[in-house]
């Protein structure tokens, strides 16, 4: 059968007209790399899915996620561990883009369960996955933040190089492990991964907002990584995705007991990616103070777009904020300013994918305020490597980080 050309290109014209369904798509194609989905279970599932109707995709992820979830615990009781691990963690992806399709659409009631149907899978994931799990508690200002501490099968109680892992602005642990947990692992690091404040069950089942000072937040995660058995305090590294490409670079200009760090890809100012989306009368009454009337006119403009308020609603609330104004003065604190990024000493991989939709440009800026401690590594579309943070090439990036980093512990 002759198929239209157009099934040759997704790529590059994309799965879905709407940005956020499409880029969604392609973040779980690449999860495929790390065995947190399967190719022919998502463009399954996409095959009857248009760009509307928010609650048939999420029943679509949902049902996936349930079957695989059931699958998974009957592998489980056969004792068969790994299939029971990946089905468990291919589950919890789909529960994850099932959880996050009722934002807005849903209250709490029906929002709430669903993540823990993911967690729960995550956890069963970390209880049959082929390495040695440790749960972590690390205490935080007051309270305790869920960490994982992982280590290859045969490390033993060795010193091995060391990856702790910062997670991004709404990024899921699933998520988070096919980012470079897996990556580290197979080449023999230990990792350590958590949820941070604003960050998924921090925020969602604590409601801890975020904080751009994000030193206060790896110091105390660091002082329990270094007292945990097996990890070589030389050779320990510091990874942040998509927003943590801010956090990163600003925890380590106050924290230096890491000896290299990576920004995937480099973040200067939060703030550029809101404002790229708000018109200009609006953002000049910010400017001048005039919240009232940015508030006003905001108001205004979300009822005028459904998609829009969900949106806004979605990227605002870890901020902690009851106004618009309010928030937006919250998010201009995420600024790496100058005499911060003076203080960075630690070596940075800094990556700087074409085509970049958030915070285009930012890499190279990071790269200058740091000085010479960074090296900035290109991805380009015509290595299939496009897009905010590569999602469909994570396993080149990968390749170029760790090889980065093992040059670096030489």
């Amino acid at each position: 059968m002759q198929l239209p050309h157009s099934t040759h290109s997704a790529y590059s014209k994309g799965f879905y007209s709407d940005s956020g369904r499409d880029f969604a798509v392609r973040l779980m194609l690449g999860y495929c790399n790390s065995g947190a989905a399967d190719a022919g279970e998502i463009f399954a599932t996409i095959d009857s899915l248009g760009n509307g109707h928010e609650r048939d995709w999420f029943e679509a992820w949902h049902g996936l996620g349930r079957r695989l979830v059931a699958e998974a615990d009957a592998s489980a009781t056969g004792g068969h561990r790994i299939s029971a691990a990946f089905g468990h963690l291919r589950a919890a992806t789909y529960l994850s883009e099932a959880f996050d399709a009722l934002d807005g659409i849903s209250d709490d009631a029906e929002r709430m369960p669903i993540f823990a149907e993911h967690r729960a899978a995550w956890e069963k994931f970390v209880d049959n996955g082929p390495f040695v799990a440790q749960r972590l508690s690390i205490p935080y200002d007051g309270t305790q933040l869920p960490g994982w501490f992982f280590s290859p099968t045969d490390a033993g109680d060795a010193p091995r190089p060391t990856l702790v892992m910062v997670n991004g602005s709404d990024g899921s642990v699933s998520a988070q492990w096919s980012s470079a947990a897996h990556g580290a692992l197979q080449r023999g690091y230990r990792v350590v991964m958590f949820d941070g404040p604003g960050q998924q069950s921090m925020l969602f089942e604590h409601g801890m907002p975020f904080r751009h000072d994000w030193e206060a937040v790896l110091t105390p995660v660091t002082d329990v990584v270094l007292g945990l058995a097996g990890v070589d305090a030389d050779r320990l590294a510091v990874y942040g995705i998509s927003q943590a490409g801010y956090w990163v670079p600003r925890a380590i200009a106050f924290e230096h007991r890491y000896a290299a760090a990576i920004a995937d890809p480099g973040v200067v100012d939060v703030e550029a990616s809101w404002l790229a989306n708000i018109p200009g009368p609006l953002s000049r009454r910010l400017a001048e103070g005039k919240d009232h009337d940015f508030d006003q006119m905001m108001e205004i403009g979300m009822k005028a777009s459904k998609a829009t308020k969900r949106m806004w609603d979605w990227r605002a609330r870890p901020y902690g904020q009851d106004t618009y104004s309010g928030t937006m003065k919250a998010v201009a604190q995420y600024t790496l300013t100058p005499d911060v990024a003076a203080l960075i000493r630690t070596p940075m991989l800094i990556t700087s994918p074409e085509h970049e939709q958030f915070w285009p440009g930012q890499s190279e800026q990071l790269a200058k305020l740091s000085g010479g401690t960074s090296t900035v590594v290109e991805f380009t579309a015509a290595e299939g490597a496009s897009w905010h943070c590569q999602p469909m090439a994570r396993a080149l990036t990968d390749q170029r980080m760790f090889d980065w980093l093992d040059e670096q512990f030489v």
